[in-house]
């Protein structure tokens, strides 16, 4: 064995000598025992013949050590440097950038929007990338996405926010192949088409799209547009569609029926949609369209008029919550009624609640009217007007106004029959028996949820759709077809990390399909104990999200050395963000 100091007099002793210095390591067996021994040797010619001399016995020195000569050795050039000389020059959360890449890898993201690559591609998929991860506006986007390493890996750090407008330009020329791509992907013939409209509020008057209309965001009287959009019956995203925000729903059907039987190529389908969509009228339209089924919803008036024909009777919700029947009135189509008797319970208790507090308000005007502070029938009747429109209820209460008089009460037999009907809902769908059992036309009716799931991540920190602060049309719908792909990339992610989310992994199929949706065993011990099996906290998707972002890529250089020697080096991966990668890795689409 040699000492430091030996050791490094050889080792500056052997170049000049000549001949090339490397470490052997030779193994020998011995009476079951394997001895090694590790040596620094020196290989030269002499007399035409190649020689071998032992310069030192490193054996005995640490692994570690060994290593570090073997290095050196290796390459002459290479500087080593004491940990204590290493500067981090900086550091960029990268955990969940990786966990993005990785998804959009397994998807094919890069293909569904163009086969061929391009800078433009390169900036929408960062686009998408960034709405999952840090949903901005467009020039807030190319400053947050240089705090992560999401703008170096696709190549778009230089970019600047006029580059994403003309991106999202070339994303909406793309738009109708990319769904006909994806309609390949998720949707069969035959099968369920999930359809659903929202709206979102759009900031500034330019955008001609804009319209006053029903706002589902609460922002009465504000400017917005509608959207609708096409998924499989899992949910999945396929198509999205923007239209004028003063747009009635049963008018954007048309337009959808003919996306899915032209440009998807879908010779049958059975299209699913709520009764403010697929209404009476729209679905006498519909039965001119060669191989479209379609399941949806009977209106309040309806079902009235069912029970007052006496084709729906009552006494059927006696021993059950489920029947099948057929009127006259819907030719050709099955009728499945169900009871919800929690539903009833809901909607009795809030009628009981918005009767109460408009009789409360209303009891302060007759007051005013007892008083003489306010007299007129059309002053009266302006005011009460007022308050019973606020919480709906005006058909429930009988008003008597004169001059100098008001008087309030309830109207109990009209409240009486609506309670009768409250829980009821009527399901119409034009498919047979054979094709659809009565259970599963209310399980396929019930997967309109997961539209409604998708609006929701639309609207919320998610994705934030809104506020709209494009001008053009064209910017606007380009924009909400770059959040619906973002919530294409987000519905995998959320499937794959299931079991570390408060997710339903495998929710139960209900026996009684009417009764509201139940979790799974699993899905309540891990809201109740906020755990996961393992000990380790169940996450939501923004707290995953975070503890992946402390997985960082670094960027470590040399002190004193030039900025060609730095290098990047990353951190060791948690139990949790090793399971999260993994569980991508693993994930079957």
């Amino acid at each position: 064995m040699v000492d430091g100091e030996a050791l490094a007099c050889h080792t500056s002793c052997v170049p000049e000598r000549g001949g090339a210095v490397h470490v052997s390591t030779t193994r020998r067996h011995y009476k079951d025992k394997v001895y090694e021994t590790v040596l620094l040797r020196r290989s030269f010619r002499e007399g035409g013949k190649v020689k071998n001399e032992t310069v030192g016995n490193l054996s005995h020195l640490p692994a570690d050590l060994i290593d570090l000569i073997k290095r050196r050795l290796g390459d002459p050039d290479q500087r080593l440097v004491p940990v204590r000389d290493l500067e981090l020059k900086r550091s960029l959360a990268h955990g969940h950038v990786l966990a993005v890449q990785q998804m959009m890898r397994k998807l094919g993201l890069a293909a569904l929007l163009d086969p061929a690559s391009s800078r433009d591609r390169d900036l929408v998929l960062a686009m998408i990338a960034a709405r999952v991860l840090e949903p901005a506006s467009k020039l807030a986007t190319t400053r947050l996405w240089q705090e992560s390493t999401l703008a170096t890996d696709l190549g778009v750090a230089d970019a600047d926010e006029d580059e994403l407008y003309r991106a999202l330009d070339w994303l909406l020329a793309r738009q109708p192949k990319i769904e006909k791509r994806l309609a390949s992907r998720h949707l069969a013939e035959g099968g369920l088409v999930l359809y659903d409209l929202s709206s979102s509020y759009v900031e500034g008057r330019h955008c001609k799209l804009a319209r006053i209309g029903y706002s589902r965001d609460r922002k009465r009287g504000s400017l917005q547009i509608e959207y609708g959009l096409i998924t499989d019956e899992v949910g999945r995203p396929v198509a999205v569609e923007v239209f004028e925000g003063n747009t009635g729903d049963p008018a954007t059907v048309a337009s959808q029926v003919q996306k899915l039987k032209q440009n998807f190529k879908l010779s049958e389908l059975v299209l699913v949609g709520d009764r403010g969509m697929l209404t009476s009228a729209r679905i006498e339209a519909l039965k001119e369209v060669q191989g479209l089924a379609w399941i949806s919803c009977l209106r309040s008036p309806q079902i009235q008029a069912l029970v007052l024909s006496g084709n729906l009777q009552l006494s059927f919700f006696d021993q059950q919550n489920l029947a099948e029947i057929s009127d006259p009135a819907f030719p050709g189509e099955r009728l499945v009624v169900c009871k919800n008797t929690r539903l009833a319970e809901e909607r009795k208790r809030k009628r009981e609640e918005l009767l109460t507090a408009t009789e409360l308000k209303l009891a302060a005007v007759v007051e005013l009217v007892a008083t003489g502070k306010l007299k007129g029938a059309a002053q009266i009747g302006l005011r009460v007007g007022k308050l019973i429109d606020r919480h709906k209820v005006g058909k429930h209460l009988q008003l008597e106004i004169s001059d100098d008089h008001l008087a309030v009460s309830r109207k109990e037999a009209e409240i009486a029959a609506e309670a009768a009907l409250d829980g009821i809902y009527v399901l119409r769908t034009s498919l047979p028996v054979e094709r659809l059992d009565t259970v599963a036309v209310v399980r396929s009716y019930k997967l309109l949820v997961k539209v409604e799931r998708a609006f929701r991540s639309f609207k919320s920190i998610d994705l934030q759709v809104r506020p709209i602060h494009h001008y053009s049309d064209d910017r606007v719908r380009a924009h909400v077809l770059l959040c619906m792909l973002a919530y294409y990339l987000r519905w995998h992610l959320e499937e794959a990390w299931s079991e570390l989310l408060f997710k339903d992994e495998a929710p139960p199929l209900a026996d009684d399909v009417v009764a509201p949706a139940r979790r799974s065993a699993a899905a309540l011990r891990k809201a109740s104990t906020q755990q996961l099996p393992d000990g380790s906290p169940v996450h939501s998707w923004r707290t995953l999200l975070a503890a992946l972002r402390t997985l960082t890529r670094n960027r470590v250089l040399p002190r004193g050395a030039p900025e060609a020697a730095a290098f990047e080096m990353l951190a060791i991966p948690t139990p949790l963000q090793a399971k999260a990668l993994a569980l991508i890795a693993d994930f079957r689409l």
